[in-house]
């Protein structure tokens, strides 16, 4: 006796078809039995599946059962083979009708009393499924949702075993979710939080603004209170709106790490991630024993905030140097390789000293010039290679915290971005892969940033007195090209390369005593 049931995996973010064989034969002593390359949970799912399909009214048979997922090369991992399993079972014992089980995807954990579970991946199963031409999906009720994004493939939710087989054997009809992403997507697009809640900081505003035109990586430096990470939680809210397919990709990343509500079937805000300090290699990069995807992949088409900057293990600020550069994490294993979107922006924060008062004027430092300097050399000459813009962060004044006027809305900012993003985008549209001025080679500066002669001696005057490094150089170019975009401007004036000038403070070590 023989059945066959397809079923689906994720590797990596995306899925492929798995096709489940349940085969029964006569045996002396009753064996379960299951092959494919099945790990952790799937190979403790035949406990799960002998108690489900008995609690639901079915008995188990007293037979030898070989259950196969194939392709039997690829490793298995995930509850999600238990539904196909026990279906596959029962359609070789006669209690299922074979009509549908070729054209159907199913997926679901099954709790010992038959009841269905949700799962991890739902979107990114949906999308395999219209690859492949599936007809369609049974899966939990509470991943319907999120697979019903995907409208070409219908998708139905079930609460329990009993009621998947119902609906095979067409006992009882259950309508496919219907899901209008339009209205979805527009629905989810609200921030909770705004630029005009933060009191005075004009400055470091404008600074993000530039940061967030330019799609450049930002660090900040000043005392505690000074308000970086509230204006680092912001600055999503100022970026290019999501469109839809990159609202897509985000949802995949967030589903198959499980971190999407079954209320929330989509992603329509840019993603803010700010993982603490104490964080492993694995879990900002990715990987593990069963590859997921890291911090660095959960900020896809966001924002990455590393608060204390220094705080961080050396040997994990250096493994974001390969994903800033080329917007993707590569996992290798001996038997695949994995690679996970990476594309964010780096908002990073760090005190000025070891007792973080050196630059506010209302607390006395306590640090050396030697503990300050060992203090800053947690963070790589490569990884601040990386960074364009660096910001001065001062105490905000009693005077300005009192202020009960609001500042500019983040909606009024993000028009000025979008309007810079709009320059950008026509400028390299004849190159791929890249969108903003922070993504420039050596070649782009060289035919998008020229400067005229007023603005060569400037630039030159300023590395010299100011004793800035090498590497502001092209970081001073690309900014500037930002901030003429801001204003429209063909080209580079010297009041962009001003400004441009002004957020190299690491370079000028301002804040050594």
């Amino acid at each position: 006796m023989l059945a066959k049931v397809l079923s689906s995996a994720v590797l990596g973010i995306d899925a492929y078809i798995v096709e489940v064989e349940a085969h029964l034969t006569g045996a002396k002593l009753p064996k379960f039995i299951t092959v494919g390359l099945p790990e952790g949970a799937v190979r403790e799912s035949k406990e799960r599946v002998t108690a489900a399909i008995r609690n639901s009214g079915y008995y188990f048979p007293n037979k030898h059962v070989t259950v196969n997922l194939a392709p039997a090369d690829i490793r298995k991992e995930g509850s999600a083979f238990d539904l196909p399993i026990a279906v596959g079972i029962l359609a070789a014992m006669g209690f299922v009708k074979n009509d549908y089980l070729e054209k159907l995807i199913l997926l679901g954990e099954l709790a010992l009393d038959g009841t269905l579970r949700p799962i991890k991946g739902a979107l990114p199963l949906a999308i395999a499924a219209r690859r492949e031409k599936i007809r369609g999906m049974i899966l939990p009720v509470k991943n319907a949702q999120e697979a019903g994004i995907v409208n070409e493939v219908k998708v139905v939710g079930a609460e329990t075993l009993s009621e998947v087989i119902q609906i095979l054997n067409g006992e009882i009809v259950r309508e496919a979710v219907q899901v209008d992403r339009a209205e979805l997507f527009n629905s989810s697009r609200q921030y909770t939080l705004d630029f005009a809640d933060v009191k005075s900081q004009e400055q470091v505003k404008r600074a993000i603004e530039v940061a967030a035109a330019g799609g450049h990586n930002v660090i900040m430096i000043g005392p505690p209170g000074s308000g970086k990470t509230m204006l680092s939680k912001r600055l999503p809210t100022i970026l290019p709106d999501l469109v839809l397919d990159e609202a897509l990709e985000t949802t995949k990343i967030h589903s198959v790490a499980g971190l999407l509500s079954d209320k929330r079937g989509l992603i329509a805000t840019r993603p803010f991630r700010s993982p603490h300090h104490s964080i492993s290699d694995a879990g900002l990069i990715g990987g593990g024993t069963i590859p997921r995807p890291g911090e660095v992949s959960l900020a896809h088409n966001g924002v990455l905030f590393l608060d204390e900057l220094p705080e961080f293990k050396k040997n994990v600020l250096e493994l974001l140097r390969q994903p800033l550069e080329s917007g993707e994490v590569t996992i290798a294993r001996a038997s695949m390789s994995l690679c996970y979107p990476a594309r964010f922006m780096l908002m990073a924060a760090m005190n000025p000293c070891p007792c973080g008062y050196n630059t506010d004027p209302n607390n006395e430092c306590s640090c050396t010039p030697q503990m300050i300097q060992r203090y800053m050399s947690r963070i790589s000459g490569p990884l601040l290679d990386r960074i364009d813009i660096h910001i001065e962060v001062p105490a905000v004044p009693f005077t300005d915290l009192a202020e009960k006027e609001p500042g500019e809305p983040s909606e009024t900012i993000k028009h000025r971005v979008q309007a810079a993003r709009v320059v950008q985008l026509q400028r390299f549209s004849q190159q791929e892969q890249m969108f903003a001025n922070s993504q420039m080679e050596t070649q782009d500066l060289h035919k998008y940033c020229q400067l005229d002669r007023t603005s060569t001696e400037l630039l030159k005057s300023a590395m010299e007195k100011l004793g800035l490094s090498a590497r502001a150089y092209d970081r001073i170019l690309k900014v500037s090209r930002t901030i003429a975009d801001l204003e429209n401007a063909v080209k580079i004036e010297p009041q962009h390369l001003s400004e441009a000038i002004q957020y190299r403070s690491l370079d000028r070590q301002m804040w050594l005593g």
